[in-house]
């Protein structure tokens, strides 16, 4: 998984923890965690046994297959939680709770980005963490097309109205990019 052909890696999963800052005992929710929920459980090893960490996406097949993982591997410090984005205050994740949001590769699946931006700062602590890594805006034989992908310059203007301060940028992959907020 997130490799091209020739064995390259495709976006760099240990940068984008590093850059995330997450500890022992943090509270994190990987938002639109994906079919293998690769990074819940990166995670989740980070978090240790006083942190927990959220698999949070809207298809319920996808939550199934991580939760027999979470099963299989029996993690006390992951939740499964359905839900939709797009609506406000529709995640039942207690309001200003986690320390770090992940939103990896999810905004460019809709089309009310700034509804899901709006749900995950809900969420976020006063001075947490919101990681945002997307598809860089160039043309590629691979991923989703130029249209659907998000505008990095766009994504960064708007922060500030939505009570985000731009703290980091970095390379998440050679066709990534990665933004860290911090909530004010």
């Amino acid at each position: 998984m997130y490799k091209l052909t020739g064995g390259n890696t495709l976006i760099k999963a240990d940068a984008i923890m590093r850059h995330a800052r997450i500890g022992d005992g943090n509270i994190v929710a990987d938002l639109g965690c994906g079919a293998t929920g690769y990074f819940v459980f990166m995670a989740a090893r980070l978090v240790g046994k006083r942190g927990k960490v959220y698999a949070v996406d809207i298809q319920k097949t996808i939550l199934e297959t991580v939760a027999r993982r979470v099963k299989v591997e029996q993690l006390s410090n992951i939740e499964i939680v359905w839900s939709n984005l797009e609506i406000f205050n529709a995640t039942k994740i207690e309001p200003a709770s986690l320390d770090v949001g992940l939103l990896i590769n999810t905004l460019y699946q809709s089309r009310k980005r700034a509804e899901i931006m709006r749900e995950s700062i809900r969420l976020i602590k006063k001075d947490g963490r919101l990681v945002v890594v997307e598809w860089e805006n160039t043309s590629l034989p691979f991923g989703p097309p130029a249209a659907e992908r998000v505008n990095e310059q766009n994504l960064t203007a708007a922060a500030p109205k939505l009570g985000l301060a731009l703290t980091e940028e970095f390379t998440a992959g050679p066709c990534h990019y990665g933004l860290v907020f911090s909530k004010i």
